[in-house]
């Protein structure tokens, strides 16, 4: 696969043979194990480890990264493929989001030779995880005000700091932290990203309860004095944000996957059951107070992903700037029509929305963090108002 293999009107209006394939074969794969395997994990406290090792080696966790890794070679389009199919039928891979797409596309861009080799033929063949970490308590996501600082030593680095919601940090080999170290050329303090093993002496974490039904649980981090060694730094210690912001267009694209995953397999719950559902003699899909809402969830699941693929065509043809403003809106669209999508279908169906039988009310959580989490909808509307407006900065 090639992530320019395309032109725009093919990726992103009727998607070439290669994609239409990565779709079906992705979506087969997650039928075998749907919503049921899902939920089941979740409330077993497990992981879905079974359906991560068989994606990986079915080559679906790395399609994104160069093929020389044991990538696949395509894009974040073909990679966000895959975790909208997973979440349309009914188990996405949370840790799809970090893993390839943040942490394989800043190592795969940034990276030494060393690094890459290290890391990412693990991420391709879902041997390797790796969980990202950005987030503190007082700072939130906000770059310039973290607290985690990196201070340079003889042998390599010392990282202290503090870190919460890190996603699936119990599964994985190692933490991409963005923590701040000291400019060479100024002294400020700018932001950097330090990979640090899992079980590295002063690392401790500790898991946040949550009110999510999901096999992959949020955690605090506790960084006291980590050592690392030198190659710990990913890229150049004064391009940090850059860096960092090349990782974080592709999480919001698949932020969005998720969205929409999530939303198409509410929305299709819900209509199959308004058209079995036999009310009055006839389905209660017949009635317009049903299908409208259904109909306006699913132009509204459709809308988002359309903004989702631009996004992704936009990164994978390296239009950084473009798909930062592609990638926010898409992230934005997709949470509201994600979120909304699973709530039309519990209502539609009644009191067995909210049993276990029919799963919807267990993805009421799921889809309501998608409007918070990685980003808030609000800091999207500030970086809308900002610059794509031109309006003057609120912050």
């Amino acid at each position: 696969m090639t992530a320019t293999g395309s032109t725009f009107q093919e990726s992103a209006f009727s998607e070439s043979a290669e994609r239409r394939a990565l779709r079906d074969a992705v979506a087969a794969l997650g039928r075998r194990y749907g919503l049921d395997y899902f939920l089941g994990k979740a409330r077993a406290g497990e992981r879905t480890d079974e359906l991560w090792r068989e994606a990986g080696r079915l080559g679906y966790l790395g399609v994104n990264l160069p093929v020389e890794y044991g990538g696949g070679g395509a894009g974040c389009y073909e990679l966000s493929i895959v975790l909208e199919e997973l979440g349309a039928a009914g188990c996405p891979l949370l840790m799809l989001v970090v893993t390839p797409a943040i942490c394989g596309s800043i190592i795969a861009r940034f990276g030494t030779e060393e690094q890459r080799r290290r890391w990412l033929p693990g991420f391709a063949d879902g041997s390797v995880r790796m969980a990202f970490a950005i987030t503190e308590p007082e700072a939130g996501s906000n770059s310039h005000r973290l607290a985690t600082v990196g201070r340079r030593t003889p042998d390599g680095w010392r990282l202290t700091g503090r870190k919460v919601f890190v996603s699936g940090i119990e599964g994985s080999d190692a933490v991409l932290v963005v923590g701040r170290t000291e400019d060479t050329r100024t002294g400020r303090l700018r932001p950097a990203l330090f990979t640090v093993p899992v079980d590295a002496p002063g690392l401790e974490y500790r898991r946040i309860p949550m009110e999510i039904v999901s096999p992959e649980y949020q955690y605090q981090v506790f960084l006291d004095d980590v050592a690392l060694p030198a190659d710990a730094l990913i890229g150049d210690q004064d391009a940090g944000l850059l860096q960092l912001f090349a990782g974080l267009n592709p999480e919001r694209i698949m932020a969005a996957a998720f969205a929409v995953g999530i939303g198409r397999h509410a929305l299709g719950k819900a209509v199959d059951y308004a058209r079995d559902r036999t009310v009055w003699q006839q389905p209660i899909g017949a009635h317009q107070g049903i299908a409208h809402p259904l109909a306006q969830a699913r132009i509204e699941l459709e809308l988002a992903r359309l903004m989702m693929q631009k996004a992704a065509h936009l990164y994978d043809h390296g239009d950084d700037a473009g798909a930062g403003e592609a990638a926010n809106m898409a992230k934005y669209a997709a949470a509201e029509a994600g979120a909304h999508a699973v709530d039309q279908a519990v209502h539609t169906l009644g009191g067995n929305g909210l049993t276990q039988e029919y799963g919807l009310a267990a993805l009421l959580a799921v889809s309501r963090a998608g409007r918070v989490a990685p980003v808030s909808r609000e800091m999207i509307l500030n970086f809308v108002a900002q610059h794509t407006l031109r309006l003057p900065r609120s912050y």
